[in-house]
């Protein structure tokens, strides 16, 4: 089977039983994708599958073939930071970084829905990402500055 993930196609012998977060990890080595609960319970599998942010640890990979996944690897372009996970640098938000991508990956979903998300968007879209260094007042304020990021550069585009 074929999956897209982060722009490039994966040729992948997959058992039907294995998650999404088994084979990002164990078959295309991206091992960005934390595997922690393995019970949809703390967020640190999240990944982008067409613009939603997904628990990998429970979908199954057999299921997203032909379709867009993005992972923390397939944030970044180079050296360039997109400008969540450089939000999350600045405001200190990676604190130990287990928890981090998914933290950013269910953020950069929630931006590109709604670039201006007010604390109760931010908390509901967050709501299942576990940080257990309790983290989440820094983490909260990185998505806000990544929000006033993303809609200062596109008023200079306008």
């Amino acid at each position: 089977m074929i999956l897209n993930i982060n722009k490039k196609q994966y040729t992948v012998d997959i058992q039907g039983h294995e998650t999404l977060a088994e084979v990002l990890r164990d078959t295309c080595g991206l091992t960005g994708t934390k595997m922690s609960c393995n019970e949809a319970e703390c967020g640190a599998c999240t990944v982008i599958i067409n613009k939603k942010a997904v628990l990998s640890c429970i979908t199954l990979a057999a299921d997203v073939e032909g379709e867009e996944i993005t992972t923390i690897e397939g944030l970044s372009d180079g050296d360039n930071l997109h400008p969540v996970q450089q939000a999350f640098l600045d405001h200190g938000a990676v604190q130990c970084g287990f928890c981090s991508p998914g933290m950013i990956l269910a953020s950069k979903a929630l931006l590109d829905q709604n670039p201006k998300p007010d604390q109760n968007d931010i908390a509901y879209a967050l709501d299942g990402n576990i940080c257990r260094c309790g983290g989440y007042l820094k983490i909260f304020d990185a998505v806000r500055a990544a929000a006033e990021e993303k809609s200062s550069v596109k008023d200079k585009k306008v």
